[in-house]
């Protein structure tokens, strides 16, 4: 009931890194393994699990390994201020980028692979908004993007669309 009291958007963030720790709990929170079979801390249609969680920080951008739990390097390059069009991504310390890949999602019109993955990449949306409740974080969930530029940087191929983007740090 706290978490959810405390729930809310914001776009004001201080440029102070998250520790390694608070990192990992957000990840895991985010989209982790949270039961033996396999299945994520979010819902995922038919546990397809076909969204892939990206982190851009200023060491670089990487992808999450849920399965390993640990960022697996993309990119060098600092692409946090490429997440989004508004000012403050290129200084906020975490940018998450929400990817579905729509090869893996149940058959279906192109349409019905997209309103599934976005549900998914809203459920865990909502498990970041949460953990930054708890912890006293601000975040704020972003649609403006400039798609193809995003998903050059980050070498994005095949059935690979880009979703969303959440800002995550401490507040300003």
């Amino acid at each position: 009931m706290q978490a959810l009291k405390a729930r809310k958007s914001s776009r004001e963030f201080s440029p102070e890194k998250l520790s390694p720790q608070v990192l990992s709990d957000l990840l895991w929170a985010a989209w982790g393994v949270n039961r033996p079979d396999g299945h994520r801390t979010a819902p995922s249609a038919h546990n397809r699990r076909e969204i892939e969680l990206y982190v851009a920080l200023p060491e670089g951008a990487f992808r999450y390994d849920a399965d390993a739990h640990r960022l697996d390097p993309v990119t060098p390059k600092d692409l946090r201020a490429v997440t989004g069009t508004q000012d403050f991504v290129g200084s906020a310390p975490v940018n998450l980028v929400y990817v579905a890949d729509l090869s893996l999602t149940a058959a279906g019109s192109p349409e019905e692979k997209l309103v599934f993955s976005s549900i998914t990449a809203g459920a865990i949306a909502q498990n970041v908004h949460l953990f930054c409740a708890s912890e006293g974080l601000a975040t704020v969930v972003r649609g403006s993007i400039d798609h193809a530029a995003l998903a050059k940087a980050l070498r994005l191929s095949g059935e690979r669309r880009i979703l969303l983007a959440q800002t995550v740090g401490r507040p300003r």
